[in-house]
Parts: structure tokens; C-alpha cells; sequence
């Protein structure tokens, strides 16, 4: 479906959905060490989302069997949480998570090390949070999709990152994956038109090599096909008159 300008009731609701997935998130960080696994991670978002009364939104989407996409290293993005996958010093680690509140859907996702990073990783990650918020920054009533593209691209070509092209963006909210498409590459002044109230996830993936990659025999782990690293970001934003509502803020 097309995403929808959204009612005041919905907006409210996904604000709702927005603070409890960023509070979420912010916690896996902050109580990710070298030890645990990718299951633990998933675990705790379950425990909190449910505490908070959300719902999580990617536990059975298409199949999906976990509450958290948990992706490390040259993983870019839907890695299945599992027992055995114990993260270590200098692991490069991106969780994706959504939120359901009053059936309105919230998604996000952000990119951290597991002990003290390294330079070039570090600048990797904060490269790939500055283009998403370069992104967020053209968005207003009557902005293209292709002005949000270009953004992206801007920050990331100008550091020679690998921009995935084959993981997009997308409108939010009614379900977790609405059309407009929103790629991390692209023309200003081309694309879709959107309007103030509807509400959109902009998620820069970006890799310390090429734009190619696989999937794993699992049918969900997308990883970069040269096995460099990636970092991946996400925000869920609601458009408005004059500029933008960031609803899953940290």
C-alpha cells in the first residue's frame, strides 16, 4: 500500500510507538558486551517492548522469528538472533527494530561497536548516522523522493562508502513496509511527491566496499558480498508543513 496521510489519533499513536522503540534500542546498546549473543540482545528487546506495552512488529512478519534483526560485522541487515553468535571486542553490531501500538508501526534501527572501536569503523558509523540525518533535513510538504536520495548519497560518496542499492527506505506506519520506495541513492527533483502527514523510515546502509551483496541460506541475513563491513541507521519520521517530526529519537 501507498503510505497515507495519517490522522492526529494515528500520529499520537505512532509518537507512542516511536519513544518505546527508542527506548528499546537505546537499552540493547547500552547493555551489549563482548560475552552475550545475538539472542540475548533479542531477548531483552522482547522483555522491555512488552513492559512498555508495545508490540513488536517483526516477531512472524513474512516469517521472521525473532522480536530483533541483530546484524554483525559484513551482516548489513535482518540477521536471526541465535544462541551461538557471541559477540566479541570490535564487533561491528546494527539492530532494526519496529514497534506496533494501536496497530501503527514504528521502525529504526542504529549501528554500535562492542568495546572500544576502531577509527575506521567509528568514522564508518558516524558517516552513516550524519547521511540519514542528511536525508531527514530536506524533508517538508511537497519534497521529493529523489531530493532525500541525493541527500543520503552526498555523505556517503563524499567519504567513498559502498551505498547498498539493493535495501531501501520506505513509507511507515499502517504496516511496517508502505510504497514510496526511498532509495539511498538518487536525482534531487525526482521521485514521488510526499505530503505533510504521512510518515516514512529513511535507512542509509552503507559499507567500507562495494554496493553488492548475498543472502544467506537462512532467507534473511543480507551480508556485503566482498565480506567488508557495514553500518546501517534508521529513523521513522512524520512530514509536516514546514520540515519533519523525528518519532523514533534516541
Amino acid at each position: 500500500m501507498y503510505t497515507k496521510v495519517k490522522t492526529a489519533e494515528e500520529i499520537e499513536s505512532m509518537r507512542i510507538a516511536g519513544k518505546m522503540l527508542a527506548t528499546v534500542l537505546r537499552s540493547v546498546k547500552k547493555h551489549a558486551v563482548a560475552g552475550m549473543t545475538t539472542k540475548d540482545l533479542a531477548d531483552r528487546a522482547g522483555r522491555e517492548v512488552k513492559a512498555l506495552g508495545g508490540v513488536p512488529s517483526f516477531l512472524n512478519y513474512q516469517g521472521f522469528p525473532d522480536v530483533l534483526c541483530v546484524s554483525v560485522n559484513d551482516e548489513v541487515v535482518h540477521g536471526i538472533p541465535n544462541t551461538t553468535n557471541v559477540l566479541e571486542d570490535g564487533d561491528i553490531v546494527s539492530i532494526d527494530f519496529g514497534v506496533t501500538y494501536k496497530a501503527m508501526v514504528t521502525d529504526a534501527a542504529i549501528t554500535f561497536v562492542i568495546g572500544k572501536p576502531k577509527p575506521r569503523d567509528q568514522k564508518l558509523i558516524q558517516t552513516t548516522e550524519r547521511a540519514l540525518m542528511a536525508g531527514i533535513d530536506v524533508l517538508k510538504a511537497g519534497v521529493r523522493v529523489g531530493d532525500i536520495s541525493s541527500a543520503v548519497q552526498k555523505v556517503l560518496d563524499a567519504e567513498g562508502y559502498g551505498i547498498v542499492r539493493d535495501l531501501v527506505g520506505h513509507g511507515v506506519g499502517h504496516v511496517l513496509h508502505e510504497e514510496p520506495n526511498i532509495p539511498n541513492y538518487g536525482h534531487a527533483g525526482s521521485g514521488p511527491v510526499l505530503q505533510a502527514g504521512m510518515t516514512i523510515a529513511i535507512e542509509p546502509m552503507a559499507t567500507l566496499g562495494g554496493y553488492l551483496v548475498s543472502m544467506d541460506d537462512d532467507g534473511w541475513t543480507i551480508r556485503t558480498k566482498d565480506h567488508t563491513l557495514a553500518a546501517h541507521f534508521e529513523h521513522t519520521i512524520l512530514i509536516t508543513d514546514r520540515g519533519y517530526e523525528i518519532l523514533t529519537t534516541l
